[in-house]
């Protein structure tokens, strides 16, 4: 219960910024996108050895500690630039904070289900973190449920206020939790995980899982990133001034996020417990197949949902994102309880960093080429569809990966047999 009121604040705190941010892609359209997403990729490869430098020799509680407040008070000193944000432009303010939101997703997101692998075992993590899970997308609608209710109060600045208080208030309940578990039997708290710095990057080499994993990102995320960028063209053709944005993409949010909420209620516990988390990889996959032969057969245009006229873009996002945060994370994240502690921390946030980062740039790069190519949205979506089957095959691979150490459920399954 902890576990999941503290990923209830962090996630109240990302959803905070994430319009914040993706108000600014909105203001210059999917053009400045790879200036972005380049930006954050070269920022990843620089600190994915300072992030492991940092696991090799501090122990849980303060490197837990020492981030997350780094991170509040980089919350707080970013108030001033968004309130010059016509001033500076938001192009340039979009660099800054887009390389950013990913360090935040490194250190605060990525770091707190290394966190969670680290305290439960694979038996446990199957059934209680879709649970975690949940406490997080309540945070996820939480946020945005704020951040529409003051953005027209108080303007897009004060929020990063907001966040900050949400993140200070999941830091102590996080620091909670550890304290707790170091008195525990067996626990690892107090020890440091060590090994090398650049055991990240060479694990993607040695490791099957993580190559299916890094590969699995570039695949699934870029159906996301797709959609993002394509919706990025849409908010700057449609929508004027930065709180207008705000809105429209917190909107986009909260439905995605009440599609995960739901999801994680229903489908995905069954899923994993029953079936095991590898299917948890494998069904977002094959809605991202059938979404985009939906946008394909019926292209980008508005369609009618339950009275209202809604871009196909968006529910094809919506729908997309619905699925990566409510079902496919609480199974890549149950997957990794069953690799080693240093696996956990150094690979798996390399592959949710670096390695997501590269794709994004990838994936809005090559919507800028096929652009100039005169690809419209129909053709983009049948490409995508294509990297939707490839991502369902590497799903496939990655969620019975022969590295994987045994399954706690399956095991007691076999010895009941």
């Amino acid at each position: 219960m902890l576990s999941a009121l503290a990923f209830f604040f962090v996630m109240t705190s990302y959803y905070i910024i994430r319009p914040v941010r993706d108000q600014l892609s909105g203001a210059v359209g999917s053009q400045s996108l790879p200036l972005f997403y380049g930006a954050v990729f070269a920022v990843m490869l620089l600190l994915t050895p300072v992030f492991g430098m940092l696991v090799a020799r501090f122990p849980r509680k303060p490197l837990l500690g020492w981030s997350y407040s780094f991170f509040i008070l980089c919350l707080l000193a970013f108030v001033p630039a968004f309130m010059a944000q016509d001033r500076i432009g938001a192009r340039q303010l979009g660099v800054v904070f887009f390389v950013w939101v990913s360090v935040f997703n490194l250190f605060v997101v990525s770091l707190f289900w290394s966190f969670m692998a680290d305290i439960f075992s694979s038996g446990q993590a199957r059934r209680v973190f879709s649970m975690i899970a949940l406490g997080g997308m309540g945070g996820a609608i939480f946020g945005p449920l704020v951040t529409g209710l003051l953005v027209q109060v108080i303007g897009v600045a004060p929020l990063l206020v907001v966040s900050a208080v949400a993140l200070g208030l999941a830091l102590m309940l996080l620091l909670r939790i550890s304290a707790q578990h170091d008195r525990q039997p067996g626990s690892h708290g107090g020890e440091v995980i060590g090994g090398s710095l650049w055991a990240g990057i060479r694990e993607l080499w040695s490791r099957p899982f993580l190559r299916y994993m890094a590969l699995l990102m570039v695949f699934g995320d870029g159906i996301g990133t797709l959609a993002y960028a394509l919706m990025a063209d849409y908010a700057k053709a449609h929508l004027v001034g930065n709180v207008a944005r705000t809105a429209f993409y917190n909107d986009l949010d909260l439905a995605t996020n009440l599609l995960g909420a739901a999801l994680q209620l229903t489908l995905t516990p069954w899923l994993l417990i029953r079936r095991g988390a590898g299917w948890g990889l494998i069904v977002p996959s094959l809605v991202n197949i059938a979404l985009l032969l939906g946008v394909v057969l019926l292209g980008g245009g508005n369609v009618l949902l339950v009275g209202y006229s809604v871009p196909m873009l968006a529910i094809t996002l919506v729908i997309t994102r619905g699925f990566a945060y409510g079902m496919t994370k609480p199974a890549v994240d149950a997957l990794y309880t069953r690799v080693p502690r240093e696996t956990r921390y150094k690979g798996k946030n390399f592959v949710e960093t670096a390695v997501w980062r590269f794709g994004d740039l990838l994936v809005t790069s090559g919507v800028n080429g096929l652009h100039m190519l005169g690809l419209g949205v129909g053709g983009l979506a049948l490409l995508g569809s294509g990297v939707a089957a490839l991502a369902t095959a590497v799903a496939r691979r990655a969620g019975w990966s022969p590295d994987l150490a045994p399954d706690e459920h399956a095991q007691a399954a076999v010895n009941d047999a």
